[in-house]
């Protein structure tokens, strides 16, 4: 059975002191929430708002909860069970110091059975956001010796904001002797996957057999047995699939013991059977030629259930400043929308903090990937007794909770370790320690030191860069096994914006502290990067509005996108991977390079990605986004297959359409083609007419259901051409 408890909380100057003022906690939560709620500060996502919180980043903090109002029955023993505090702190009953613990992902339990119906109040005192001494003060070097997300302490798309406090569920829970701790399953699939050996174990207390259930994924008993571990053959099991590639089939399990009360305890589970791998890229060998090749390519190829999978999807970051108000509820239409723009992976990047169960369990339902990274990010983790040692305890948590979620395809140190701004290598005993622990604890899962690793691409990250090169010509000179960041930023929906700043900051768009702390100026480069304001002018003039000034940063942004997937794609097989920077955002943007405004807004671009993204597409390979009447236009086109079927023959009819006028080009008669790969098609070209009072060109792909367009910038000339074939007018 479970109690819950009455907390409250409040700021107080170290170990051994009471806070002047407590106010009610809500638990799982933050302190800043807590104290912001009682004395109604403004918002934290609200203009710069978010400074009158800074000040709790250096205080104690101090939960206190009765336990007079608790009761036990003398054949029970009860325990103060929680998922995660944030982040070190100590936790005492009375004058009695019961734990004292750093880390945030590591769950906390122990006996409190003494102390139930006393006048005794349990106290948990939260430590002030560590830093390391030797850091730069107030910059994300200070997160450099503890497992704490670096996001918090400022990024390019995130406030400085570092929540404390009880992030996870926590509650007394009285039990047996015979008490069911955990249930958890493990398979070994055969080679040619026609069977899987299963063994079922549980970790128990007391006496009294373990009953076991597995079941089908529709229902159906398919064994049944009992004892602390059991093992069967599962004969031609349903495998686990990614999006597009097939079913996320998952089997359940059942595990029931009786207590000395006569109740019956029971946990449940999901087992999803399938094999990952990461293998060489199709001619990685080849490069750089001769020997020694210790810094060759390395693979970076996911092969799932046996089949190379080309992995598009995005990066993913905590969908809230605060993870202790994260819920199924957050992740859920995020997930869905993840899935219905037919990505299979998502990257959770290092920076964030470790999702909760229900994100994964979601992950595994819609057959969504995860490539996990651990808390390091864009710092120097020198090797400290003190951090490894956290790292260890912390990381075997993480470990321990996720290895049983079919999405998890591969563990990763952290993000851009080996560069010159975090001076990481291989030979750190920190990414030795995280190897070491994912081998010995996972196995079957591969492990990547950092992203990217040589061969493999962060950026680019803007439409058009200062010299004037546009994500065209990059993307079709670049030449990398896998884009595991890249970016194109526009201005955010009107929602969002109003939701950020108010309307007079908005336009025109300026730089200054407010727009500055929303990420539209100085987010990465000095100047207007994310917003790019800039760049529209040169392209498009003064905006007009507001509005008008953001259909136009979305409109490259879409564009970008969708370059930069197509291209990836038709760079396979030397190419495997494609994931944006990013998915999701934790609190309102003026500017940023997300799919989704927060909390769960779409972006054009989304629509556009999900279009790139589809299993099977026609795909126009551009070189540039402006175009003037009488210039040659040209572009490649392809059909693009990362489906496990066959593509039957078909045609691909392409026309320009400039204005309200539809130029015929040419018809492309396809061949049916294999399964997982694309076809290279004729290339467009066309002398552009001149056609007064057009500002836009659309090329038009006809193909059905694999139809695409591409919406471009043209500009008449004096002059009009003549000579085409106009099918509309």
């Amino acid at each position: 059975m479970q109690q819950r408890l009455t907390w409250a909380v409040g700021p107080c100057s170290g170990p051994g002191e009471t806070p002047e003022e407590f106010v009610p906690a809500a638990v799982p939560g933050a302190v800043q929430l807590d104290w912001a709620k009682a004395k109604e500060l403004p918002d934290y996502r609200y203009d710069l708002n978010f400074k009158e919180y800074r000040w709790m980043e250096d205080s104690y903090w101090l939960y206190r909860a009765p336990l007079r109002p608790l009761t036990c029955a003398s054949n029970e023993k009860a325990y103060f069970v929680c998922g995660g505090i944030d982040y070190e702190f100590d936790i005492r009953i009375g004058k009695e110091l019961i734990l004292h613990q750093e880390g945030m992902f590591r769950p906390v339990e122990f006996e409190i059975t003494p102390y139930l119906g006393t006048n005794a109040f349990l106290d948990i005192l939260v430590y002030p956001a560590p830093k390391d001494p030797g850091a730069y003060p107030g910059t994300r070097d200070e997160a450099r010796q503890c497992c704490k997300p670096a996001v918090s302490y400022g990024w390019d798309w995130h406030p400085r904001l570092i929540p404390l406090g009880i992030w996870e569920e926590a509650w007394i829970e009285t039990r047996a002797e015979s008490y069911l701790k955990k249930a958890s399953a493990s398979y070994r699939l055969a080679p040619d996957y026609a069977s899987a050996e299963v063994t079922l174990t549980a970790e128990r207390t007391g006496d009294g057999p373990v009953e076991w259930r597995f079941l089908s994924p529709d229902g159906e008993e398919l064994y049944t047995g009992e004892g602390d571990s059991v093992s069967f053959s599962l004969e031609h099991p349903s495998l686990w699939w990614c999006n597009g590639c097939g079913d996320p089939v998952l089997y359940r399990f059942e595990a029931y013991l009786e207590d000395e009360r006569g109740e019956i305890l029971r946990k449940t589970g999901r087992v999803g059977f399938r094999t990952v791998e990461l293998v060489m890229n199709e001619g990685a060998w080849e490069e750089p030629e001769g020997f020694p090749r210790t810094r060759s390519t390395p693979p970076i190829q996911l092969r799932l259930n046996g089949v190379d999978i080309f992995a598009k999807g995005s990066n993913w970051v905590n969908p809230e400043i605060f993870p202790g108000i994260v819920t199924r509820a957050t992740y859920l239409p995020q997930l869905k929308l993840a899935k219905e723009a037919n990505m299979n992976l998502l990257r959770c990047w290092g920076g964030a903090f470790i999702d909760k169960n229900t994100f994964f369990e979601l992950c595994d339902e819609y057959g969504i990937m995860v490539w996990q990274e651990f808390p390091l990010a864009c710092n120097d983790y020198y090797d400290s007794e003190h951090y490894l040692a956290v790292l260890e305890s912390e990381a075997t948590a993480i470990i321990e909770r996720l290895k049983g979620f079919a999405c998890l395809v591969l563990w990763c140190g952290g993000n851009e370790l080996f560069n010159s701004w975090s001076g990481m290598t291989d030979q750190r005993r920190a990414l030795r320690l995280l190897n070491k622990l994912c081998y010995e604890l996972n196995p079957e899962r591969p492990f990547i030191a950092t992203s990217p690793l040589y061969g493999m691409a962060h950026g680019c990250y803007l439409f058009q860069y200062p010299d004037g090169e546009e994500v065209y010509q990059a993307m079709n000179r670049s030449h990398f096994t896998a884009y595991t960041e890249f970016g194109v930023p526009s201005l955010s929906n009107r929602d969002c914006l109003l939701a950020a700043l108010p309307e007079e900051k908005l336009f025109p768009l300026e730089p200054n502290e407010s727009t500055a702390a929303h990420h539209a100026f100085d987010a990465w480069l000095p100047g207007d990067t994310w917003s790019g304001v800039e760049m529209l002018r040169r392209y498009w003039g003064e905006p007009r509005s507001l509005d008008d000034l953001v259909e136009k940063s979305q409109w490259t942004q879409s564009e970008g996108y969708k370059c930069i997937f197509e291209e990836a794609r038709r760079q396979k097989p030397y190419c495997s991977m494609a994931l944006n920077w990013c998915f999701n955002e934790p609190w309102p943007t003026v500017a940023n390079n997300s799919l989704l405004n927060y909390p769960v807004s779409p972006k054009p671009s989304y629509e556009a990605v999900k279009a790139s993204l589809r299993p099977v597409l026609a795909s126009a390979r551009l070189s540039r986004f402006v175009y003037r009447a009488g210039e040659l236009f040209e572009a490649e086109l392809w059909l693009l297959n990362d489906s496990l079927s066959p593509v039957g023959a078909g045609t691909v009819s392409a026309s320009l359409k400039i204005g309200e006028t539809v130029l015929w080009l040419l018809d492309w008669e396809y061949e049916g083609g294999q399964p997982n790969q694309n076809q290279i098609g004729p290339v467009l070209r066309c002398r552009l007419p001149d056609l007064p009072g057009a500002g836009e060109l659309t090329l038009l792909l006809d193909a059905g259901d694999y139809s695409s367009e591409y919406r471009l910038i043209y500009h008449p000339a004096q002059k009009r051409e003549d000579g085409l074939k106009i099918l509309n007018t």
